[in-house]
């Protein structure tokens, strides 16, 4: 009896651990997952299809961020730079050497670009945010991921404007 409580105890433990890893985001990237696998068509898809929601510029994203806040838009860019343990963010500018960039991070940590996906040509569709990340987040980021950062607050947190991506299409330059 000890016995069969104890395999159903642990079956039970892995379909528990299974679902609370799916609400999280789903399983890790796989090795395809991390490396630049062209289509026909030269490009890349992550995540959901891209949609027809309307086309922002980054340069009026900088101007005014809240305006685009909690809005689905598109936006088309460069990969400046990238997650390269994962392929879970990207920074993404205006032109392959911006100095101004926005983070953007994969929905629900759900999808990922490869790891060397820096200098691509990028199409995204989400929803901008306006949030401070903690020092902890900054810390983890700068040193395990390669991020960059224009101004840290003194407490060490970082406020960024970032982009929470549904979607994403990658085009070799």
């Amino acid at each position: 009896m000890k016995r069969l409580f104890l395999i159903v105890s642990i079956a039970l433990l892995g379909v528990v651990g299974a679902f609370g890893q799916e609400k999280m985001g789903g399983k890790g990237p796989t090795d395809a997952d991390k490396t630049a696998a062209f289509d026909k068509d030269g490009k890349i898809k992550r995540g959901a299809e891209l949609g027809d929601s309307e086309m922002v510029s980054l340069n009026d994203v900088f101007s005014d961020p809240a305006k685009f806040e909690g809005k689905t838009v598109r936006v088309d860019g460069f990969v400046v730079r990238s997650c390269t343990k994962e392929g879970c963010w990207a920074e993404i500018g205006a032109e392959k050497d911006s100095k101004q960039t926005v983070r953007v991070t994969m929905k629900d940590h759900g999808f990922f670009i490869p790891l060397s996906s820096a200098g691509f040509k990028v199409s995204t569709e989400g929803m901008f945010e306006v949030a401070t990340l903690s020092a902890e987040k900054v810390k983890h980021l700068i040193e395990d991921d390669g991020a960059k950062f224009d101004k840290i607050n003194e407490d060490g947190t970082v406020t960024e404007v970032s982009f929470v991506a549904s979607g994403i299409v990658l085009t070799k330059e």
